[in-house]
C-alpha cells in the first residue's frame, strides 16, 4: 500500500483516538478534525477535502437524520409514561419464577430498542432491586443481565442511533439489519444470561454497603439464606452476618414484594399528580409495546414486501425494477421515516394520559431532541470522514492490501471497530468510524453493506471498561468496583462480542 495514504489512513484513526480521550473536546469534533488530517495527508487539494466532508455530511444526514430523531423521541415518551417499566413487569411475569435473568436480559434488550443504555438502566434497576429483595439473593445477576441484554440491542438493532448510522455510511437495507440484528440479539441472549449465572454469584459479596442495604435492607440479602451486609472497609469484602432471621423466612414472595413495594419508584412520576377527577395512569401492556412493535413491522415488511415483489417479476437485484401497487404502497408506510412518525405519534396520544399539557410534551420532545443532537452530528461526521476516505484514494487502497491477506473480509470492520472501542469507548463512535473506513471498502472486500454493518456493530461491543460511560452506571448502580466490576461488567460484554463472532462467519454465507 502506498506509504502516505496508509500514513493519513493511521494518523486520521489516531487523531480520533487522541482528541476524545486527551481533549475537552468531543467525538464530532474528533471526526471533523479526522477528515481534514486524512485529507492533507493523502495529498488531497484543500478545497477538495472540505468539499468531501460536507458531500458526506449532507448525504448521510439525509438519510438518516430524521430517524434517530424520531427513534429517541418515542423512547423518550416510553420512559415518562411508564410503558418501558410496565413491558420490564411484562416479561418478569410471563417467564415466571426462578428465570428472572431471562426476564432482565429480554426486558433490557426490548426496551434498548428506542431508550438510550444509559436512560433505560436508570428506569429498569428499581424492578431487579425488587426482584432480587424480594428473593433475598441475586441482584448482581439480575443487573448484569438487565445491562448487557440492553448492551445487545443497542449495538445491534435499529433504531438505535448507532446501527442507523452505520447502515445509512454503508447503505445496509435497514430492514434487513433489523431482522439481523435481532437474530443475532436472540442468539446471544443465552451467553448473556449463562454469564450472569455464573459471575453473579461470585460477585454478590463484593456488592458495596450501601447498594446491599438499599437491595436488601439492613442485616438482610445475598447468595442464599445468608445474611451479608456487614459493612466493608477499604477494598475488603463483606463477610457473613449469621443467618436470617426466621421471620422473613417464613414470608412467601408475595409478601416480600408487597413489604417492599413503596421502595420501587413510580415509573410514571414525570407524569405529575392527576387533576381533581381524573382516573389514575395505568398503562396495560399491549398499549405499551405498541409505538415500539409498530414502526419496526413495518419497516420489517416493507423489506420482506419488496423481495417477494422483486422475486416475483425476477428482478432481484435490478436496478431498473418497478414495484407493485401494493409493494409500493408498504414501502412507503414502511420507510423508516414514515413508520416511525407514526410511532411518535401513537407514543404521545396512546401512551400519555389526557391530562397531560401540551407544555409537558413538548418540553419531553425537546430533551428527546438534545440528546439525539450530538449523536446526528456524530453520524454525519462519520459520514464525512467515509467521503474524505473514498475522495482521497486512501480506501481504494486499504482495500487492495487487505484482499490480499488470508484473512475473511468480514472481520476488517469487525476489528477495526473492536480496536475504536478499546481505545476510546464509546460503542457509537466505534462502529460510525468503523462503518466510515470501511465503506471504501466493502467491494473489494466481497463484503455486502448489511454484513459490513453487522460487523461494524458486533465489534463495537468489545470490552465495555473505565473510558465507558455505560460501564459507570451500570458498576455504580451494581454496587461494584475495581477488580469486580472488570470481571463482571466487563466480561460479560467480551464475552457478547466473543460469541457474536462465529454468528459473523455464519451470516457471511448467507450474505
Amino acid at each position: 500500500m502506498d506509504l502516505q495514504l496508509l500514513a493519513a489512513l493511521v494518523l486520521g484513526i489516531t487523531t480520533i483516538v487522541v482528541v476524545v480521550l486527551r481533549t475537552r473536546l468531543d467525538a464530532f469534533v474528533a471526526l471533523l478534525i479526522a477528515s481534514l488530517v486524512t485529507g492533507f495527508v493523502a495529498g488531497t487539494p484543500a478545497a477538495d477535502v472540505l468539499e468531501s466532508i460536507t458531500t458526506g455530511f449532507g448525504d448521510t444526514l439525509g438519510s438518516i437524520g430524521i430517524v434517530i430523531g424520531l427513534g429517541v423521541a418515542v423512547g423518550k415518551i416510553l420512559e415518562v409514561s411508564g410503558a418501558a417499566d410496565a413491558i420490564a413487569r411484562a416479561f418478569v411475569r410471563l417467564l415466571g419464577r426462578d428465570r428472572e435473568p431471562w426476564a432482565m436480559a429480554g426486558t433490557g434488550a426490548l426496551v434498548s430498542v428506542p431508550v438510550f443504555c444509559d436512560s433505560g438502566y436508570v428506569i429498569m434497576n428499581p424492578l431487579a432491586r425488587s426482584i432480587a429483595r424480594r428473593k433475598r439473593a441475586g441482584y448482581v445477576t439480575l443487573a448484569l443481565a438487565l445491562g448487557c441484554g440492553m448492551t445487545l440491542t443497542h449495538h445491534l438493532v435499529p433504531p438505535t442511533p448507532g446501527p442507523l448510522g452505520v447502515a445509512g455510511i454503508l447503505g445496509a437495507d435497514l430492514g434487513a439489519l433489523v431482522l439481523w440484528g435481532l437474530a443475532f440479539t436472540l442468539v446471544l441472549l443465552p451467553v448473556v444470561v449463562l454469564y450472569a449465572r455464573w459471575m453473579g454469584p461470585r460477585l454478590e459479596s463484593e456488592i458495596s454497603e450501601e447498594v446491599r442495604t438499599a437491595v436488601y435492607g439492613g442485616g438482610a440479602g445475598g447468595t442464599g439464606r445468608v445474611a451479608t451486609a456487614v459493612p466493608r472497609t477499604g477494598g475488603g469484602v463483606a463477610k457473613n452476618a449469621g443467618p436470617e432471621p426466621e421471620a422473613d423466612a417464613e414470608l412467601d414472595e408475595d409478601e416480600h414484594e408487597d413489604e417492599h413495594e413503596h421502595d420501587v419508584p413510580d415509573p410514571a412520576a414525570a407524569l405529575g399528580t392527576p387533576p381533581p377527577g381524573a382516573k389514575p395512569h395505568r398503562m396495560p401492556v399491549g398499549l405499551a409495546v405498541l409505538p415500539l412493535l409498530l414502526p419496526l413491522l413495518l419497516i420489517v415488511a416493507n423489506t420482506v414486501a419488496t423481495a417477494i415483489d422483486q422475486n416475483a417479476q425476477n428482478a432481484l437485484g435490478d436496478e431498473d425494477y418497478k414495484p407493485s401497487t401494493t409493494a409500493e404502497i408498504l414501502a412507503f408506510i414502511g420507510s423508516p421515516v414514515v413508520a416511525l412518525l407514526l410511532g411518535v405519534v401513537l407514543a404521545v396520544y396512546v401512551l400519555l394520559p389526557r391530562w397531560t399539557t401540551r407544555t409537558q410534551v413538548t418540553g419531553w420532545l425537546s430533551e428527546a431532541a438534545a440528546s439525539a443532537g450530538l449523536i446526528i452530528l456524530i453520524t454525519g461526521a462519520g459520514g464525512a470522514l467515509g467521503q474524505v476516505l473514498r475522495d482521497s484514494g486512501v480506501g481504494d487502497e486499504l482495500a487492495e492490501a487487505i484482499s490480499s491477506w488470508n484473512l475473511p473480509g468480514v472481520l476488517v470492520p469487525f476489528l477495526i471497530a473492536s480496536m475504536v472501542r478499546v481505545a476510546q469507548g464509546s460503542g457509537t463512535v466505534a462502529m460510525i468510524t468503523a462503518a466510515s473506513v470501511t465503506a471504501p471498502l466493502l467491494s473489494g472486500l466481497d463484503v455486502s453493506p448489511l454484513l459490513g454493518a453487522l460487523a461494524c456493530c458486533a465489534g463495537s461491543m468489545v470490552l465495555s471498561y473505565f473510558n465507558d460511560s455505560y460501564f459507570w452506571v451500570v458498576t455504580r448502580f451494581t454496587g461494584l468496583d475495581g477488580t469486580g466490576a472488570l470481571r463482571g461488567w466487563s466480561g460479560i460484554t467480551s464475552a457478547v462480542w466473543l460469541g457474536s463472532l462465529p454468528l459473523l462467519l455464519i451470516a457471511s454465507a448467507f450474505l
